[in-house]
């Protein structure tokens, strides 16, 4: 359970953010989370979230993409989680499809753009759950219904932790990012490939690997070539940071060996 002291100064944090926000008007009778690019599929699928007390509240947005936005969001504990809700309005998903052929996990592709999204949403909970499953840190998963996904949240409410592109890094951040790549590839099956300096949170407690939407199985057909660039771009920043080590392809021969 919550410390009680430490719940109500998060209470605080929250309902402050709340009335600040310029994007969420919530009916706190009936329940209802209401905002301007919500569809009503939307609306029905946060209600359903929160019947099934996967949710307790929805707060402001926190980071916004032009696919996704992350919503500050409360569980049945009053402990703090992170909301990614998928636009359904977005346009570019028809262009990850590659991203899902060829992956055995999910059978028949979608028709559909809205399809598309639901199984791109699912799919990103799988990732976490096995990125977990393999020792990685990600953000914990808690559910996800059609275009919603919750999971851990990470940072200070309302303040999302910040990534390696607004942090100071050093060489832990260095050994953490190329042991991840191999964990990830030995031990989950699987590569993130899109693995950047904005997907990976570094807080008090260590860095954490997020947004594992592009994530597929090392049997995927393009693994190989995802692997080479998730490495070529870790080791591009890590070089501009004025962080050295070996080349990529030795890397890889690393991790593949």
């Amino acid at each position: 359970m919550a410390d009680p002291d430490e719940s109500s100064k998060m209470r605080e944090r929250l309902l402050r953010f709340e009335r600040e926000s310029r994007y969420l008007r919530k009916d706190s009778d009936e329940r209802k989370v209401l905002e301007e690019v919500f569809d009503r599929t939307t609306q029905l699928a946060v209600e359903e979230l929160i019947s099934r007390k996967d949710l307790r509240e929805l707060y402001g947005v926190v980071s916004a993409g032009k696919e996704a936005r992350v919503y500050l969001g409360e569980d049945t504990e009053a402990k703090p989680v992170a909301v990614k809700i998928y636009l359904t309005s977005a346009s570019d998903f028809r262009k990850r499809m590659g991203y899902i052929a060829g992956d055995r996990r999910f059978g028949k592709l979608p028709s559909g753009s809205r399809d598309t999204i639901y199984l791109w949403t699912r799919k990103e909970f799988k990732n976490l759950q096995l990125a977990e499953s393999a020792g990685v840190r990600v953000p914990k998963p808690h559910a996800f219904y059609k275009n919603i996904l919750v999971m851990e949240y990470m940072g200070t409410p309302p303040q999302p932790a910040p990534t390696f592109a607004e942090s100071e890094v050093d060489e832990d951040d260095y050994r953490w990012t190329f042991e991840t790549i191999e964990k990830l590839w030995k031990r989950g099956k699987m590569v993130h490939a899109d693995f950047s300096e904005f997907n990976v949170f570094k807080t008090a407690s260590g860095d954490v690997l997020f947004d594992m939407g592009s994530a597929v199985l090392s049997s995927h057909p393009q693994a190989s070539e995802y692997l080479r660039r998730d490495l070529a771009n870790m080791v591009r920043f890590f070089r501009k940071r004025g962080i050295s080590g070996k080349d990529a392809s030795e890397l890889e021969a690393e991790v593949t060996k």
